[in-house]
């Protein structure tokens, strides 16, 4: 028996992650998983059983005998020796000559005969008949996953392969594979020698994906390098059309340290449009065909939400097993998930979070297309669309690449684009991964980009505004703000974050804070769900079809139009509370007003006309109004189900606009018939300065009117919090309307009136226990107000996420001062 490191054939139970230098990276981890996670053998999850398909090793001494026997190696070396790959032409030329060698060279008999020997005992051991043994073929390269260079994707797979004869091709195939266009060009521009690495190939037994679905799996926010998420992509179908951008799938994201307590932190959940699915074909020399996905499927998610929550927990299990971030390959087959492949993520774990980066567009401009942002960076240059492989040698240095989707031969040419553009894929796709390692912005799934960007027009690719990104017209200003956290000291006043988009928070989690003192629920309303809830709460009584219409697209893969709503509304408030756990997030309830309700879908239906809706209509008055309870009852169930369901007992609530106690208590009330009972906190000041997690509700009000002020222990004996709305009580003690420009001089938060009701609040809530915070932009724009606060005793001052590294610092230097 020869030496391991001398046998052309290893199977999955006799290799593991310490065998690269023998059979890969992915062969290498294969085997890691089918002996050592597979089974109970989690400490995260140690009832868990995990499904790797079984198969074996075509090693990388395999590879090399294969090339010595037929003499390839000079070859390969003078043909690729001083090649510039920048040149497109030349690299194209000679990656056809060295992947024409291999092709066209024959297996020795022994190599020849000992994988037809494993391909007929892999029949024997999955007690499958040979002629019905369908494999994948996997290349997996020898210097692939390493901790500073990804190689993922340089190679090739190829799927449904039966009978020796094409596996002994697929074989050769993926051999070849080591030497595409991209695979030559990044192991020079990572400086590796190209008969350094070898290349194995995985033979592993198919999962039918094609009757069911499949996708990507990543341990980690893919964005941001968040680490508390899972993120997982799927479509119908086989795989590849995932991996390339073929397809726009759904996303599902799971928060982890809630799911290991057992909770269903399924955090959110995007439908894509998957509109075509790559399954099995009859012809064996072509064993894949794309056929369309029927309406009905492209309207439904892939997964069951107990099936996300499996691979979730799978994803755990592994990222526990290897002790650090992965990205995973998963598979269905209509009755069994299954995990074909992992590898160590390599672009977010390398990320230096201790030094932020904030792009800001400084202009705005005519948009051309919208797609989902990869990144949170900004390019601008002039566009080019790329629609043939003919085409390019013509992209310059600097140009932004616009194509229906990228091909991985591609990469050459993507090192140097300024952005990336493309009509089709998500955030999994081939565009999306290559512009995370470039640290290049990109927008995939944007539908229309190559229609209306045409070559030559200059443009600015934004992904700095959240999960929807923009193509503007012009080259527009922008600024990059860099910020370096080692040496930040943090004050003793806490400091947390007025937050409202969900798609910027993970970003935001990275800034030091101490929770975030006001998520505005209104963003949520307005840019996720757009629908009035009363339009879907009264949908069926509904008689204008435009209005129908709308919400039958906005609704699509939700048939019980008040679950979207309640649905939609708990992702949105669930992003924001994982992002800051276990610190506390305050959520205060909608508090649109009448005029701003009425532009949602359907709105105009059921809100008044008021002349002056900011101080009519509004928070607290609405809650317990018949016209407007049931609306805010789902409100109630979705922050419910946040806590409740998803474990995430940081997230408390806030009361805006509460005008007397008794606006107070009938809100309770509602609260309580809807799930959400309310028990006085006795010690409410000594909670809200605990680093600790309380799991009990606690209910803030906000101090924006003069009566929460002078009627403070009435609203104390209520409520265990006071957040003061600083532009609301301005506006409310000086008699302002702070939307008339007319009279935007008389006063501003340093009046001494509002200093007053202030003064006297934080004194007579502390004497209640009671703790007292702020939100608003007064103690960033007014460092005297600043002062003041930190004088009076504030227990946090919340701000906007720009300000709070400069007000911290100089918070620090305040009560430094103060303390000599």
């Amino acid at each position: 028996m020869p030496k391991r490191e001398e046998q052309y054939i290893l199977w999955f139970d006799e290799i593991d992650k310490n065998d690269i230098p023998l059979v890969g990276g992915k062969n290498a981890n294969l085997g890691e998983m089918y002996q050592n996670i597979t089974g109970s053998k989690s400490k995260v999850f140690p009832n868990e059983q995990l499904n790797v398909p079984f198969g074996f090793s075509v090693t990388a001494y395999a590879y090399r005998t294969f090339l010595l026997k037929n003499r390839l190696d000079e070859k390969i070396k003078s043909t690729l020796n001083n090649l510039d790959t920048s040149d497109m032409k030349a690299l194209n030329n000679a990656g056809t000559v060295v992947r024409s060698l291999i092709l066209n060279a024959s297996f020795p008999d022994d190599l020849k005969n000992s994988i037809a020997l494993a391909y007929e005992q892999l029949s024997k051991k999955l007690n499958i008949p040979l002629e019905n043994l369908d494999v994948a073929v996997r290349s997996s390269a020898t210097a692939e996953d390493l901790a500073n260079a990804s190689f993922a994707g340089q190679q090739e797979s190829y799927l449904n392969v039966k009978g020796i004869d094409n596996l002994l091709y697929s074989i050769k195939e993926a051999f070849a594979s080591l030497f595409t266009d991209r695979a030559i060009s990044y192991r020079a521009d990572q400086h590796f020698d190209h008969l350094a690495i070898a290349l194995s190939c995985a033979v592993q037994k198919m999962v039918r994906s094609d009757q069911g679905c499949s996708g990507v799996m990543f341990s980690l926010d893919t964005e941001t390098g968040f680490r508390n998420v899972i993120l997982i992509n799927g479509s119908w179908g086989l795989g590849e059309f995932i991996v390339k951008g073929i397809v726009t799938p759904d996303e599902y994201m799971v928060f982890k340290p809630t799911l290991a307590k057992g909770k269903k932190a399924i955090i959110n959940k995007r439908i894509g449009t998957k509109n075509k699915k790559l399954i099995y074909s009859d012809d064996l020399k072509n064993p894949t065909k794309e056929i369309p996905v029927e309406q009905k499927e492209r309207d439904r998610f892939v997964l069951t939400d107990e099936q996300i929550l499996q691979l979730s927990r799978w994803g755990m299990i592994i990222e526990d097993h290897y002790d650090k971030p992965m990205d995973m390959e998963w598979a269905f087959d209509g009755r069994k998930l299954y995990i074909v492949q992992a590898r160590p993520e390599t672009v977010q774990a390398r990320r230096d979070v201790t030094v932020l980066e904030d792009y800001k567009l400084l202009q705005e401009g005519k948009v051309l297309t919208t797609g989902t942002s990869v990144g949170e960076k900004i390019g601008a240059g002039k566009a080019r669309y790329i629609k043939h492989p003919n085409e390019l040698n013509d992209f310059q240095q600097g140009e932004i690449l616009i194509a229906e989707i990228t091909d991985p031969d591609w990469e050459p040419i993507m090192k140097k684009a300024s952005a990336i553009v493309t009509d089709s894929g998500g955030r999994t796709s081939h565009a999306a991964i290559v512009s995370r390692e470039l640290g290049i912005p990109a927008l995939v799934g944007c539908g229309n980009a190559t229609l209306n960007i045409k070559t030559g027009t200059d443009i600015t690719v934004s992904c700095a505004g959240g999960e929807d990104g923009k193509v503007y017209q012009g080259i527009l200003k922008f600024e990059i703000k860099k910020t370096d956290l080692k040496n930040f000291v943090a004050p003793k006043t806490k400091i947390k974050m007025i937050v409202a988009d969900p798609d910027l928070v993970f970003n935001y989690s990275f800034i030091p804070n101490h929770g975030v003192g006001l998520a505005r629920e209104e963003f949520i309303i307005n840019n996720f769900i757009k629908i009035h809830p009363n339009a879907l709460l009264n949908y069926e009584k509904i008689t204008d079809a435009a209005v129908k219409d709308k919400i039958d697209k906005l609704t699509l893969g939700y048939p019980d139009k008040v679950k979207f709503y309640v649905e939609k509304l708990s992702y949105g408030i669930s992003i924001i509370a994982s992002a800051f756990y276990p610190n506390e997030v305050l959520l205060r309830f909608s508090d649109f007003k009448s005029n701003e309700y009425a532009t949602l879908i359907g709105g105009t239906l059921y809100e008044p006309k008021e002349e002056n809706p900011m101080i009519g209509w509004r928070g607290a008055s609405r809650y317990y109004d018949p016209n407007f309870e049931s609306a805010f009852a789902l409100e109630c169930q979705a922050v419910k189900k946040v806590r409740e369901e998803m474990g995430l007992y940081n997230l408390q609530v806030m009361i805006p606009f509460c005008r007397t106690p008794e606006e107070g208590q009938k809100v309770l009330e509602v609260m309580d018939k809807n799930g959400l009972p309310h028990q006085k906190i006795p010690n409410a000041l000594e909670v809200a300065a605990s680093e600790e997690i309380d799991e009990r509700l606690r209910v803030w009000v906000m101090a924006e009117i003069p009566s929460n002020i002078l009627l403070v222990e009435d609203f104390a004996a209520l409520f265990d919090g006071f957040s003061i709305g600083s532009n609301d009580l301005t506006q409310l003690a000086l008699g302002l309307d702070r939307d008339s420009k007319l009279i935007a001089h008389v006063g501003n938060e340093n009046n001494k009136a509002v200093k007053k009701l202030i003064k006297t609040l934080i004194s007579n809530a502390h004497t209640m226990a009671i703790p007292v915070g702020i939100c608003g932009q007064a103690p960033s724009d007014f460092p005297d107000f600043a002062e003041f606060l930190v004088k009076e005793g504030i227990d946090s001052i919340s701000l906007q996420p720009d300000s709070v590294i400069k007000t911290s610092l100089d918070l620090k230097k305040l009560e430094d001062s103060l303390n000599k």
